[in-house]
């Protein structure tokens, strides 16, 4: 058994870390992008809610 010592406690490490992954993202609820018209992250609850954080903004091509 310790020979494979090593080997079991790594599986057991890698899938516990795994399971805790899995429940983390899902409950994971994704921020809403271009809602409502805007190009930016809106807040929905909160004190700061209906407040826009920030804008995608792209670099105009300088010709």
């Amino acid at each position: 058994m310790k020979r494979m010592h090593r080997v079991l406690s790594l599986f057991s490490r890698g899938s516990n870390i795994a399971r805790l992954n899995q429940l983390l993202f899902r409950n994971f609820k994704t921020v809403d992008t271009n809602a409502n018209g805007t190009s930016g992250y809106v807040v929905k609850s909160g004190k700061n809610s209906g407040k826009i954080l920030g804008h995608i903004r792209k670099e105009p091509k300088k010709l």
